[in-house]
């Protein structure tokens, strides 16, 4: 399934599930573009390595996103990403995924819009 199928249906459990996958295969590959596609244009990210790489922990934009992320990983080739749980609330459009990148824990939020794009999300990382 590719990036585009995945955004272009209303979320759900089920679409959640196939989303997750997608996206840790995504990261996997390091493909930021794939990744990057899951956004809605007018996007919000929040992470505390945005701080440090950009001075701000918001980047706003799917552009802006992709560029973040191209500077803070696109040195690299491939990732050894594992999805440790993750859970969906269908009040909110909610998805939280808890992953582990060598001894990084996080966990991440994405809300989703009507189109199922992801509008917003923030990271959480620990040890």
């Amino acid at each position: 399934m590719s990036a585009q199928d995945t955004s272009a249906q209303i979320m759900n459990r089920a679409a959640a599930e196939r989303f997750v996958a997608a996206w840790c295969a995504n990261w996997c590959k390091v493909d930021i573009d794939a990744v990057v596609a899951h956004f809605a244009d007018n996007a919000q990210m929040r992470s505390p390595l945005a701080l440090t790489l950009t001075g701000s922990p918001v980047v706003a934009g799917a552009e802006n996103i992709r560029a973040y992320w191209r500077k803070a990983d696109g040195h690299i080739e491939s990732t050894d990403l594992k999805i440790l749980t993750w859970s969906w609330d269908d009040t909110i459009s909610r998805l939280t995924v808890w992953w582990q990148l060598g001894d990084t824990r996080a966990s991440e939020f994405m809300d989703f819009d009507a189109a199922g794009r992801v509008v917003r999300s923030e990271a959480f990382y620990g040890k």
